[in-house]
């Protein structure tokens, strides 16, 4: 067995609270680092995701409006409600005809709002359906199936679609006439496609997203819109199927939080949604990198932990010495004063508690000294008294109310139990009753098994008032059944009957010298158990005697049991007491 002396102790506990201390110091610093840092993160990734998402919304506007502008040149309006009233035999020359003033007023178009959009290609379409200009040659493409242009006869709106060099930026817008009214159908769609630089560019700076942090769009196809920093070819191909996705397409709210990319990889990101527009931006950053730093301070804090608790270490060893060796000193004097030599002396100074105690310590042996011849002649008196301590208990008789309660059926009951079960039971069974009885000023003698004895020392069988409390008692406790079946239920233990009976006579009364505790026996006692047995279930019975002193109290009723064993073998009557109108629950 390993044994510690008091050095040792001394300088375990040291090391134990230093180790507490700082694990709960470095805990703390851990935690409060770990949650600034990622608010911090997440602000950025916040504040990242809510400038670039409100660039590329701005530019999106930009060129829906642009593209708006377009729509509404009157040149253009008077041009396409001229062509959808073009017999289909004259289509073709017409188109040819017309295709010189819809190119002054795109280039017209052009170099109004500057060069700067990109612009690639633009359609022209009536609203049957047909082409009445492109920018890019002759078309006799049929649109009339083609979403873009169905969309168009609705709204405004963008669209990317894929292409060889990745994809291109469709905007699409309806003409009205000039002189439209609300509710109007348009004459025609006004179908651009753009080059995506610009909107490029917000996502190809990556300013502020550390190494491993970047910033795309994804369609409400849940594809990737945008160049991945990690895949090729990510464009139109790559599912994006993430949270802040789901987010904003479901539910389009924001989010700001960890979950598992499209690379399966844990990220910290932030989406900026636009469900108007078809689109959510997504600035992610991974996990590993937002923890890195938070991860270089736990390192920090375990290094410095372990110097600090090495520093306080030594410092305990110079202490644990400081106070061990004069202790020491008082652990020898000890062991010789243990060994019958009361001459020895510590003399101990080291001006603090330590030298209060070796003073304690000198003055205890010396009075021990003083003490030993006297207690060795004091030795054999003492010897006599303890042989003389024997239990002794003192009899006399006197007459007392006596009570029993015991429980119906128990045998059954505790059948189907377990030990602890009827052990619970018991308990809360006879500690419910002993309280009622307290309550009474009753005074609980023993309990015998299931069943519970009590009685009323030396009552006054002329004060009416007294044997109105003892029945009281006991109608108490008969009218306490309901209270006692919730308790047996709230412990799911089973209901329960029992059976009062009540008598008064001479008892045997023996008190012992070691116990305050008297038990009580004879005659009485005896009838008591016996009319128990004839009791009905949660009732009280009582005997004659205890009949003929309470028969005259007011407010109850008292009925005869026929039980012709008692009178022909004993001659006494048993009688069953009651509230006056009421029955055994103190129900009407």
């Amino acid at each position: 067995m390993i044994s510690f002396n008091l050095g040792k102790k001394l300088i375990f506990l040291v090391l134990i609270v230093s180790v507490i201390v700082l694990s709960i110091t470095g805990f703390l610093s851990f935690n409060y680092a770990d949650q600034i840092l990622k608010e911090r993160a997440g602000d950025q990734l916040l504040g990242e995701s809510t400038v670039r998402g409100d660039t590329l919304r701005l530019l999106f506007e930009s060129r829906i409006e642009q593209n708006n502008i377009l729509a509404s040149d009157p040149m253009i309006q008077l041009l396409i409600s001229q062509m959808n009233d073009v017999p289909e035999n004259e289509f073709k020359e017409i188109k040819e005809i017309n295709r010189r003033d819809f190119l002054i007023q795109i280039q017209a178009f052009q170099e109004l709002i500057g060069f700067s959009i990109g612009f690639e290609d633009v359609k022209i379409i009536g609203n049957n359906g047909k082409v009445f200009f492109s920018l890019v040659g002759n078309s006799d493409e049929d649109f009339t199936e083609n979403p873009f242009f169905q969309r168009g006869l609705k709204e405004s709106f963008i669209k990317f679609e894929p292409t060889e060099s990745g994809k291109k930026m469709v905007v699409v817008s309806p003409v009205y006439t000039n002189d439209s009214k609300k509710g109007d159908e348009p004459i025609g769609v006004i179908i651009s496609r753009m080059r995506t630089a610009a909107i490029d560019n917000v996502f190809q700076n990556r300013s502020g997203l550390g190494e491993t942090g970047e910033s795309y769009i994804v369609s409400d196809k849940f594809l990737m819109l945008s160049e991945s920093r990690f895949y090729d070819d990510a464009v139109f191909n790559q599912k994006v199927d993430t949270l802040g996705v789901q987010k904003c397409f479901n539910e389009g709210e924001d989010y700001l939080g960890f979950y598992k990319d499209y690379r399966n990889i844990t990220t910290y990101g932030s989406s900026y949604c636009a469900d108007d527009l078809g689109i959510v931006l997504v600035v992610e950053i991974d996990k590993s990198e937002v923890e890195k730093p938070i991860n270089i301070l736990q390192e920090r804090i375990f290094q410095t932990g372990i110097i600090i608790t090495i520093i306080m270490g030594v410092i305990a060893f110079v202490i644990s010495k400081s106070i061990s060796k004069p202790l020491i000193k008082l652990k020898i004097a000890a062991n010789k004063i243990s060994s019958g030599n009361f001459d020895v002396r510590t003399n101990i100074k080291t001006g603090d508690e330590i030298e209060e105690l070796s003073n304690a310590f000198d003055s205890m042996a010396q009075k021990l000294q003083e003490s030993l011849i006297e207690i060795k002649q004091k030795e054999e008196v003492i010897r006599q008294l303890e042989g003389n301590m024997l239990l002794k208990f003192s009899q006399h008789e006197q007459n007392d109310c006596v009570g029993v309660i015991d429980m119906s059926d128990s045998t059954r009951i505790s059948s189907k139990l377990s030990d602890q079960d009827i052990t619970k039971l018991y308990e809360i069974f006879l500690n419910f009753m002993a309280k009622i009885i307290q309550e009474h000023n009753g005074q609980v003698v023993k309990n015998i098994g299931d069943a519970l004895m009590f009685r009323f020392s030396k009552i006054n069988i002329k004060d009416d008032a007294i044997l109105k409390n003892i029945l009281e008692c006991c109608l108490s406790m008969i009218e306490a059944h309901g209270r006692l079946q919730v308790q047996l239920t709230a412990a799911n233990l089973p209901k329960l009957d029992y059976k009062i009976s009540l008598t008064y006579g001479s008892v045997k009364v023996a008190e012992s010298t070691t116990s305050h505790i008297s038990d009580i026996f004879g005659p009485t006692v005896n009838r008591c158990f016996k009319i128990n047995s004839l009791c009905p279930k949660n009732s009280l019975v009582i005997g004659e005697n205890m009949y003929k002193m309470v028969k005259k109290l007011t407010g109850y009723e008292f009925m005869e049991l026929c039980v012709i064993e008692l009178k022909q073998k004993y001659d006494y009557n048993v009688f069953e007491v009651r509230r006056a109108g009421l029955d055994g629950f103190g129900r009407k």
